[in-house]
């Protein structure tokens, strides 16, 4: 792609990066056949092709944001199915975030939509807050169809029918390993997932223990930063990120820093790019190249080999997992290996329609997306539907009667774990003794 870029504004870093992006794009829309949102909409102006024209006319005209750039881009899932796809190896991920970071500076949104970002800002990256929230909207939630606004009918939505207690598993301290050490690892606790479903982080704990891990859970450690960064909050995000970044590195010999929430392990693995050019860049980078998804690190350790469990499992490959990290057989060979029977949904490329905030910021395209993604899960009639992101479950869940686990539960479970509790009441035709 030709782009017209003065002098003047390529002495900006990140325009100079944006059009480095921009002059890799080739026209060829190999894109809009994976986008999630041009799939329910239809129209150009929501596919990557036509998302990046709208930030060239706009990075090169330097002009601010207005209402029809911010609406295209606030449609954009995030979901990086375009990178998979492109064959010119165009870097959608950061030229959105910096179109994201263009309009959170330029462009001043109408009241509500102010309020609701700054709301969703201060409360989901603080567990504590996203607790008292989500009592709040357990409460409300009977009275959620007398809302007229569609985005809170969503927040009230998200509230589980049961918001689990606090584990003090995710309080700062050190697990020893079950028998000899085989690696010292810390563990990202996350921070909507310690509000949402804790039994991910127990289970995790238990199967890195068994396996020969020493699991660290640093103090000072909290939100990744991602929830901020996709609403084109950049300093807000970095301040999430430092934070991590000095916690992880106050721990001494680790040997991988363990994310088993997707969405936030591809953020973490980002930290060099984020801190380009700062002061933190260096250290930054050792965190990113310390980050690996929890089934890196199981595959790492070698996981045994389980007896057939006659179960039947979906596993849905979250967006984050499959596209941003491009990490895709892992997870299924883990399962497999657990000894369960493993099936895909079709278009699992397809994004589920969480994406962080997505499904409480654009609600219509997102429960469209979940309808599609439940009905080709259900269509596969498994017993129970795996995945690697909170979100994700959150979502598919909230559309499903099939009971939706981590797939760290059910490794843990195969391999001495206790039954994971979204499980407890459901029979299967073949179970293994507990």
């Amino acid at each position: 792609m030709q782009t017209n870029f003065t002098p003047e504004q390529l002495a900006d870093p990140g325009i100079a990066r944006a059009n480095r992006i921009l002059r890799s794009c080739v026209h060829c829309g190999f894109c809009t056949a994976t986008c999630p949102s041009y799939q329910v909409l239809g129209d150009e102006l929501d596919s990557p092709r036509g998302r990046i024209y709208l930030i060239k006319e706009m990075l090169e005209s330097g002009r601010p944001a207005d209402a029809t750039v911010t609406k295209h881009i606030d449609r954009c899932l995030g979901c990086l199915a375009c990178m998979t796809t492109c064959p010119s190896g165009v870097d959608y991920a950061h030229l959105v975030d910096h179109a994201r970071a263009h309009i959170e500076k330029t462009y001043r949104r109408p009241w509500h939509e102010r309020l609701l970002r700054g709301v969703l800002a201060r409360v989901l990256p603080w567990p504590g807050r996203f607790r008292l929230a989500l009592l709040a909207a357990k409460l409300a939630r009977p009275f959620r169809r007398l809302v007229p606004d569609a985005r809170l009918r969503a927040m009230l939505e998200m509230a589980p029918p049961r918001i689990p207690p606090v584990s003090r598993n995710d309080d700062p301290q050190v697990f020893p390993a079950e028998g000899a050490r085989r690696k010292r690892v810390a563990l990202m606790t996350g921070c909507a997932q310690r509000a949402l479903n804790t039994d991910i982080n127990d289970a995790t704990i238990r199967l890195l223990r068994r396996l020969g891990c020493e699991v660290v859970i640093p103090e000072g450690m909290g939100c990744c930063g991602a929830l901020t960064q996709h609403m084109g909050k950049e300093d807000a995000a970095r301040a999430f990120a430092a934070r991590n970044i000095r916690a992880f590195l106050a721990v001494e010999g680790l040997d991988a820093i363990v994310i088993n929430t997707s969405g936030c392990g591809t953020t973490v693995k980002d930290y060099g790019h984020m801190f380009e050019g700062h002061q933190l860049a260096q250290e930054a980078a050792r965190v990113a190249g310390l980050a690996r998804d929890v089934t890196e690190v199981l595959a790492d350790l070698g996981l045994p080999e389980g007896a057939p469990r006659g179960l039947r499992v979906a596993y849905h490959a979250a967006c984050s997992l499959q596209h941003g990290q491009q990490i895709r057989a892992v997870p299924k060979d883990l399962l497999k290996r657990a000894g369960f029977e493993v099936v895909e949904p079709d278009d699992s490329h397809l994004c589920c329609g969480s994406a962080g905030t997505y499904n409480l910021l654009q609600p219509g395209i997102s429960a469209e997306l979940k309808r599609r993604k439940v009905a080709t899960l259900e269509a596969r009639a498994p017993d129970v539907i795996a995945a690697g992101n909170i979100g994700c479950m959150m979502q598919i869940g909230g559309g499903t009667a099939i009971p939706v686990v981590h797939t760290v539960e059910l490794i843990d479970w195969a391999s001495g774990g206790p039954r994971p509790p979204s499980l407890a009441a459901v029979a299967f035709a073949a179970i293994s003794p507990e």
